[in-house]
């Protein structure tokens, strides 16, 4: 027994003794555990597994403890990634060193770590190309191309001016008289392009991809880029040829030339045939999302083979890509969070953290014109990117704006530094400044754009629109909103009510011009995307049963109101947060007097409540706050009376109650349209408190008379109107006087926020379940409400200063 003891393995590994080695003597990757050795438990850093796993979690603990401060003066994440990196270099930690010898066999300890960092910059570029707006980006027109040169060429023609100033007063122990140009070149090459996957990058975080300078942004950055690949191409072929071989340029330029029509002509075909064969509602098969990214792995491998910075290869594959649904949906729906939380915050920190700002203090002599030369070209660049806007007549804002992204630095800038430092074209204090320049660039420029932009001066200066001030002649331009195959029958019972036939007392009237927009989830963070339906839109879109079913519909209704209602479609595949832009910048564009957008609240066919839709209340919260004219909030219970048309004779009884106030007055306007319709029977009632206003501070109320009295004396004869005025004093009052009101009606037009002194709401702001509906259009889409009444809660167009 005793032999065969001494026989069996030992239960831990056996150190040596004969040299200084963390691990064991021969390599392994996975330790014992932190009680392999009782008196040096560091040494299970000797294996690859624990030690790969300090080194992330080092990372995340420290850009936790950074942004933890940083995010409440607005400044980006990427920072965050950055600072970590510095804290972990030679100033402070230097986990660089302390990792480089802790493996056996002379492995370096920081091999795994830079090959996951690498990993996760292909992954995260090559979802950058995947999600860019493939149309913003490459849009016709001067503007971006001009924008574009002016930033490029002048940049890098006056920078490259100043390559040989003072070359001579350049210390020999610092750098080499034949390589002091080539940094200055790279400085200025740097400075000089507008990387797009850096300002796709970008855009997403200030949530603006949809808006119009957020496209002006990605197409000037995209021909910025083009123009940077051709400099990057003939530099690099010009450098291999002198210093290298005739030869390997050859062979890189002709590889480059292969990879550019193997894109073009195999894998984009390829992509495109993945989305065509995949069925409607249906994923896209694994195998193939695994092997689009595969292929993108295999690009930045042969890049990086012939002499290119690495994640060029899987840029250019994620922009081969169509974006938006099927395929590129899918592939960030699947990558997006592991690229973007995981392995992009340690690629940012690994680059970093080989910087030593220690040297640059030491070297600040040397490096010194290379300062002044950054902050020469960022002015000039700025300059050349700002010019141009006002030349092209942009407000002066957004001019600002625009230069601002056109100098913006971000990951893939790191990635080029890194790549000169290795190719002995940088020094190490000229590389250690750049990441301290990109540090500040990532960290200023961002804040001073959000502190500059507002969606809602797009707004400012804009002409009334709203119902009310429409002239008798005008054409009512409704932009209705679908979010679900079910909104489709509460919009068209809507607009059935607002359309009437064309006869004596109306035949001076206008047109109702129907903008339908579709919106669309996108799964992932994919750039929104407009499609108008028409005779040009694609086949694969028209097959699509909630589109065909919606157009179908639209289709129906403009036929049975033909030559006074037209209909034209769009579908938005948006995100969430930037569902309430699309809405808006289309309404917009189309002069829209109202949104109708649904409520969110869900209904059974037999009237019960569902459920309740969190993301379509939010986008309509957002609306409230920034739609460019009047918006209607739709809660609509399916009752089966509004489902009117020209066969149909019933009548449906539409309710107004009003109370006063710019809401109010909007309400009544589009109650007078309804009214034209002769299967409507419309009332009107006034809720008063029974004490008489301070006429002379209060000049709404001189208003509300004024629409009341033109409603009454319009009207007044007519045998489908009617006009009541109820005294209510208290919550309750207000509460038994709505659900009155709403079991004597099909449909009630209120208004969402009323004048502070006409009625006495107490108790009744405190108990909103939906306060985008306001307290009477809350207490109609009440759950405990037993009518099937349907309501539209109506808020007039703000102005917007």
């Amino acid at each position: 027994m005793a032999d065969s003891a001494a026989l069996a393995p030992p239960l831990w590994p056996t150190l040596s003794n004969e040299k200084v080695c963390y691990g064991a003597a021969n390599f392994n990757i996975s330790s014992f555990g932190i009680l392999e050795t009782y008196k040096t438990p560091s040494v299970i850093f000797g294996y690859a597994l624990p030690l790969l796993e300090m080194q992330i979690s080092l990372i995340f603990v420290l850009i936790v403890s950074s942004h933890m401060f940083l995010r409440f003066i607005g400044i980006p994440q990427f920072v965050s990634y950055m600072l970590a990196g510095f804290l972990l270099g030679p100033q402070l930690i230097d986990l660089v060193d302390f990792s480089s010898d802790r493996l056996s066999l002379d492995l370096d300890g920081n091999a795994a770590l830079e090959g996951v960092a690498k990993f996760g910059m292909i992954m995260f570029t090559f979802l950058m190309g995947v999600k860019t707006n493939k149309r913003a980006a490459f849009q016709t027109g001067k503007r971006p191309i001009v924008i574009a040169v002016s930033s490029f060429v002048l940049t890098m023609v006056t920078g490259m001016a100043f390559r040989n100033f003072r070359i001579d007063k350049v210390d020999p122990l610092y750098m080499s008289l034949r390589l002091a140009p080539t940094e200055r070149t790279v400085i200025v090459s740097i400075q000089a392009i507008t990387l797009l996957p850096v300002v796709t990058h970008l855009i997403h975080e200030l949530k603006i991809p949809n808006s119009e300078l957020g496209r002006l942004a990605i197409s000037i950055s995209a021909f910025n880029d083009l123009l940077a690949f051709i400099n990057l191409m003939c530099v690099s072929y010009i450098g291999t040829y002198r210093y290298v071989s005739p030869r390997t340029a050859n062979r890189d330029a002709a590889a480059m030339i292969i990879l550019v029509l193997v894109i073009i002509f195999i894998i984009r075909p390829a992509a495109q045939r993945i989305v065509n064969i995949t069925p409607e509602g249906k994923s896209v098969r694994k195998l193939y999302l695994y092997g689009t990214i595969m292929t993108a792995v295999a690009a930045s491998s042969y890049t990086t083979f012939f002499n290119q910075i690495h994640v060029l290869g899987a840029f250019m594959v994620g922009m081969a890509i169509p974006d938006g649904p099927p395929l590129g949906s899918a592939l960030e729906a699947k990558f997006e969070s592991l690229a973007t939380n995981v392995f992009f915050p340690i690629s940012i920190a690994v680059l970093t953290m080989k910087g030593d700002i220690i040297g640059v203090l030491y070297a600040f002599d040397d490096i010194s014109f290379n300062i002044f030369l950054v902050g020469f070209t960022l002015v000039l660049k700025w300059t050349a990117s700002f010019v141009p806007c006002l030349i092209f007549k942009l407000p002066t804002r957004e001019s600002i704006i625009i230069a601002m992204i056109m100098n913006y630095k971000g990951f893939v800038d790191l990635c080029f530094i890194e790549g000169a430092l290795n190719k002995w074209n940088l020094s190490h204090a000229t590389y250690t400044f750049l990441m301290m320049y990109v540090l500040m660039n990532a960290g200023i420029l961002p804040t001073i754009v959000k502190a500059l932009y507002d969606p809602k001066r797009k707004y400012i200066g804009y002409v009334k629109r709203d119902v009310m001030h429409l002239k008798s002649n005008s054409d009512l331009k409704i932009l209705t909103c679908l979010h679900r195959p079910d909104n489709i029958s509460g919009m068209i019972s809507l607009l059935q009510l607002l359309s009437s036939p064309l006869n004596n007392e109306n035949k001076d009237k206008g047109v109702i011009a129907v903008t339908v927009l579709h919106l669309v989830k996108l799964a992932g963070r994919a750039f929104p995307i407009l499609v108008p339906h028409d005779k040009r839109s694609k086949p694969r879109l028209l097959q699509n049963s909630y589109i065909q079913t919606m157009m179908l519909a639209f289709n129906e209704f403009q036929q049975e109101n033909l030559g006074t209602t037209t209909v034209n479609s769009f579908t938005a595949f948006s995100i969430d947060n930037l569902m309430d832009q699309d809405i808006c910048n289309l309404a917009f564009d189309h002069l829209t007097s109202m949104i109708i957008t649904p409520s969110g609240r869900k209904w059974s066919p037999d009237g019960s409540y569902e459920s309740d839709d969190v993301m379509i209340r939010r986008v309509n919260m957002s609306l409230l706050d920034r739609a460019p004219c009047s918006i209607g909030v739709l809660n609509s219970r399916g009752h089966r009376k509004l489902k009117i048309n020209k066969r149909s004779k019933g009548t449906v009884k539409v309710g107004v109650i009003f109370i006063g106030g710019k809401d109010d007055w909007e309400a009544v306007s589009i109650a007078k349209w309804m009214r034209q319709n002769p299967s409507v029977r419309l009332t009107v009632i006034r809720f008063l408190s029974g004490q008489e206003p301070d006429k002379s501070k209060n000049w709404e109320y001189l208003v509300d008379n004024e629409v009341l009295n033109d409603l009454k004396s319009t009207y007044a004869s007519a045998e489908n109107f009617s006009y009541t005025e109820t005294i209510i004093k208290g919550g309750p009052a207000v509460t038994t006087a709505v659900r009155m009101a709403a079991e004597e009606n099909d449909l009630m037009i209120v208004g969402r926020d009323h004048d502070e002194d006409s009625l006495d709401y107490s108790g009744l702001v405190e108990w909103m379940e939906l306060p985008e509906l306001g307290v009477i259009g809350d207490l109609l889409a009440s759950k405990e409400l037993e009518t099937r009444v349907s309501v539209l809660v109506v808020k007039q167009q703000q102005q917007h200063e």
